[in-house]
């Protein structure tokens, strides 16, 4: 049987190609069709690993600490983002809170529990129990998981009502800042290497 090891497929049109050894800041694209077959990724398992178990702890940051809080004329409220999920279920658009919370809540908190798992048995160079399933969920969860437009969303809305109210950002703002940044960097980008790892 012929050995496809070194063989990579673009996701895009499925065309096959072999796998090149990449330095800093390089990346393969598809001749077809443009699209990025691998990306540069530096970070070793162990990294990865500390950046997801951090990336879990602003998680946690970001949805049970208040992203703003707002106050007038002495009467002052906040808001997390579980908030804005049950006030949008509230209201006669019931799907878009199931959506957003799927979008800003679920799926980048079962992204990082599965990676957790992944690489925490990769540290000891082996597989997780069902490896396979957990590689294909983190690249379905891959798009579903919208923290970056959750981000500028609320960011939008802090500078709006500043102008018309006492607008503070708080801790969980901060946090949701950083865990967007984070989960581009070890679950956004192409986690197909570690396949190859293990």
């Amino acid at each position: 049987m012929f050995p496809t090891q070194h063989l990579i497929i673009c996701e895009h049109c499925d065309c096959v190609y072999e796998k090149a050894v990449l330095g800093k800041h390089q990346k393969t694209l598809c001749a077809r069709c443009g699209g990025v077959l691998q990306r540069y990724n530096g970070l070793t398992v162990e990294q990865r690993l500390a950046l997801s178990v951090t990336a879990a702890m602003l998680w946690l940051f970001a949805n049970f600490y208040p992203v703003m809080s707002i106050s007038m004329k002495g009467l002052k409220n906040s808001a997390t983002l579980w908030d804005s999920v049950l006030a949008l279920s509230q209201g006669p658009i019931t799907f878009m809170a199931m959506v957003a919370a799927i979008s800003i809540i679920i799926a980048p908190a079962f992204q990082l529990v599965l990676l957790i798992w992944v690489l925490s048995f990769a540290l000891s160079a082996r597989r997780a129990p069902g490896f396979k399933l957990c590689m294909r969920w983190l690249e379905t969860l891959r798009p579903w998981s919208m923290l970056e437009v959750c981000l500028l969303g609320a960011m939008v809305a802090v500078f709006k009502l500043a102008g018309l109210l006492d607008v503070l950002p708080g801790i969980g703002l901060f946090a949701l800042a950083v865990l967007s940044l984070m989960m581009i960097r070890i679950a956004g980008r192409d986690i197909r290497d570690l396949w190859d790892i293990l």
